[in-house]
């Protein structure tokens, strides 16, 4: 293991206390935000996913893995003309993962990376940072087993941030920041593990 040139403590502190990071879009700024509105996906039953996506997870295309491929998740999410994920944040990432905040959530088709989701965990939170898929419906079988596995594991929230279409598909909605904070404080008593 690495010695870390991040205090990774106060990163996660800063996340625990409802902040996020961002790099602005030239990439040369990082920055803490906050949001008076979050995106989350249901870990209940308002969790829902076409039924197109259902007939292709039974077929049992893709497995799921726990950090296998940390560092070319992280490079598929930055993969995109413009990018919020700066070099510095990836640095970042790697330091998290390394003391066990961050992790990835991937799809497998053989030994093929098929798409993952960039996430940390503080108690029985999930905060979802970015995803991408290599292979089609990759990214959106991972959504659907990574939901499947934080609800098995007992986890409160899994904070997506911002709204997306993508997202809107799978029941994914937006709370005010009070109640975002009164979940998080919930999720943040509890011990849970990806």
């Amino acid at each position: 293991m690495t010695e870390s040139r991040f205090d990774v403590a106060s990163i996660v502190q800063g996340y625990a206390q409802g902040y996020f990071l961002m790099a602005d879009d030239s990439g040369a700024s990082l920055g803490w935000y906050s949001s008076r509105e979050r995106t989350l996906i249901p870990l209940d039953e308002r969790f829902r996913y076409p039924r197109s996506l259902q007939r292709l997870l039974n077929q049992e295309r893709f497995t799921v893995a726990v950090d296998r491929a940390f560092e070319a998740v992280i490079d598929g999410c930055a993969d995109r003309e413009t990018t919020w994920i700066s070099e510095e944040l990836k640095d970042i990432y790697r330091s998290l993962h390394e003391a066990g905040w961050a992790h990835s959530f991937e799809t497998w088709q053989g030994d093929e990376l098929a798409g993952g989701i960039l996430g940390l965990t503080i108690g029985g939170a999930f905060i979802g940072e970015s995803m991408f898929f290599r292979i089609p419906d990759g990214s959106k079988v991972a959504m659907v087993k990574l939901v499947e596995r934080l609800r098995d594991r007992q986890f409160v929230l899994f904070d997506a941030q911002m709204m997306n279409p993508h997202l809107e598909r799978f029941g994914a909605h937006i709370i005010g920041s009070k109640q975002y904070n009164a979940l998080l404080k919930q999720a943040l008593a509890r011990q849970c593990s990806l």
